[in-house]
């Protein structure tokens, strides 16, 4: 580790020209030194009441007490965070939402972004939420004040566990002084965006533990109606299949779904190279090295940013998601399945991507008379609507001009996996595309396949743009 802590030295001492090559080539081997190390010890936060004192170390202490134990990737960082309001429940839940705000020169929006995810939020949605704010400013009179208004609007919220409001002391804050001008940026934005991404480590760091998830937002957004609904569909979909990052926003840091067990990871690569640029591309660095190279974003999008001015120096900042609906928003559940076809696919635009709320497509050469595209589901299911679209507003000719949608039972082994023996047509395309409702009324079994069948050759290539199923759920016993 000495070699490597030389080389961070020597990197405040390079031009900007080379600056990102070598972080990029110093994240790699920080990581895979990381894969090859034992977990060593796991340092337990303990936690402190809001007016206790502490002694603050000086510069070089403090750099050192933040980052002594970053040769422990999966451990937890050594931060006694002070506890401004609620304290979290023994149960551990679905999704922890994390939200990091300071004071603004013009504008706050925090209390609207807490009202709004509550507010968007069914009563059974709540009990599987737990939002924390950590207040990251350094005055802690803006805090304490901040605090009271939280505790008297939400106070029901902090009773019941579903809010909690933290902040972590300024000494265990490494330097924010003669910082690396990366990209030429002015003195006090280097400082500005090295601290938020401080603050966003400490917030990861402490939410570890709490839940099977964690979401990102910003302190100035609205929320989805029933959003936690969709983003739960959307991750059942993605059963079996590796990612780091979802994303339900186009937006900055707002709408970044991570399993928390990255989160350590995720804090310590944020601390590790927190001056050397903004948060939203270190996040980019973050998922690329653990292997998910595409971005997956899904529509519409979940969260919408309503601020007007930025927490930095008060700017504007009207930047808004257009693909964001707050309501009647109807994701899919599309149930976790196999996928086969026999079409030959151009380049990377697999089957896969035609199944999922991502903005990608299936994309095939020409197909023939009795070709097919197949889910096999991984259990059977009953299926309420079967939605299929074709071609896009680009490329209006490659759609399905003939075809026919059917749906499976008989699960057998063949050659090329697992296939139903048995189908039941549904109906035909028309126009590129078919849709399907009351799938459940009119078919007696629990459907074990989906199958799109090509019933005349076409001249033209074939995009299959979206594969939409809806599941029934069953009735509460």
């Amino acid at each position: 580790m000495r070699l490597v802590w030389k080389s961070l030295d020597k990197m405040r001492c390079f031009r900007k020209r080379s600056t990102i090559p070598f972080l990029g080539v110093l994240i790699t081997c920080l990581l895979f030194l990381n894969l090859y190390m034992e977990d060593g010890y796991v340092l337990e936060e303990d936690k402190r009441p809001l007016r206790e004192t502490s002694m603050h170390p000086s510069n070089t202490e403090r750099y050192v007490h933040t980052f002594r134990d970053l040769t422990n990737f999966s451990g937890t960082i050594n931060v006694t965070y002070r506890y401004l309001a609620g304290n979290p429940l023994p149960r551990k839940k679905y999704l922890t939402i994390g939200l990091s705000s300071v004071k603004r020169k013009r504008g706050n929006y925090l209390m609207e972004t807490i009202k709004s995810i509550f507010d968007q939020s069914s009563y059974e949605e709540l009990k599987e939420i737990v939002v924390v704010v950590h207040l990251a400013d350094f005055d802690l009179a803006w805090c304490e004040n901040l605090v009271q208004d939280i505790s008297r609007k939400f106070a029901h919220h902090i009773i019941a566990g579903h809010l909690l409001v933290i902040h972590a002391p300024e000494e265990y804050y490494p330097s924010l002084d003669g910082l690396k001008r990366n990209y030429n940026d002015p003195e006090d934005r280097v400082r500005f965006r090295s601290k938020q991404n401080v603050d966003y480590a400490f917030l990861l760091n402490f939410c570890t533990n709490l839940s099977d998830f964690y979401m990102m937002l910003e302190d100035d957004v609205r929320c989805s109606r029933n959003f936690l609904t969709s983003l739960k569909k959307v991750v059942t979909s993605r059963e079996g299949s590796y990612w780091v990052m979802l994303e339900f926003s186009k937006l900055g840091y707002i709408g970044k779904l991570y399993h928390s067990r990255d989160l350590p990871r995720l804090a310590h690569f944020l601390l590790m190279f927190y001056q050397e640029m903004p948060c939203d591309w270190l996040l980019i660095h973050f998922r690329d090295l653990l292997a998910q190279k595409d971005v997956i974003r899904f529509k519409p999008s979940l969260f919408q940013h309503m601020g007007y001015y930025s927490s930095y120096k008060g700017a504007e900042n009207k930047l808004k998601d257009d693909d964001f609906e707050e309501d009647s928003i109807d994701i899919p559940d599309n149930p976790p399945a196999s996928l086969y076809t026999n079409i030959h696919v151009f380049e990377n635009y697999d089957a896969t991507k035609a199944y999922s709320s991502v903005d990608e497509y299936f994309w095939g050469k020409p197909p023939s008379t009795g070709d097919f595209f197949v889910i096999v589901f991984n259990k059977s299911t009953k299926i309420s609507k079967i939605k299929i679209v074709t071609g896009t507003d680009d490329r209006q000719n490659d759609i399905l001009h003939h075809g026919a949608l059917e749906v499976g039972e008989k699960l057998v082994g063949t050659k090329r996996g697992r296939q139903c023996s048995s189908y039941i047509t549904l109906g035909e395309f028309k126009y590129g595309n078919i849709e399907v409702q009351d799938v459940d009324h009119k078919i007696a079994f629990d459907i074990e396949c989906v199958r799109i069948v090509v019933t005349a050759s076409q001249k033209e290539w074939l995009i299959i743009r979206s594969i939409s199923l809806w599941t029934t759920q069953p009735p509460s016993q």
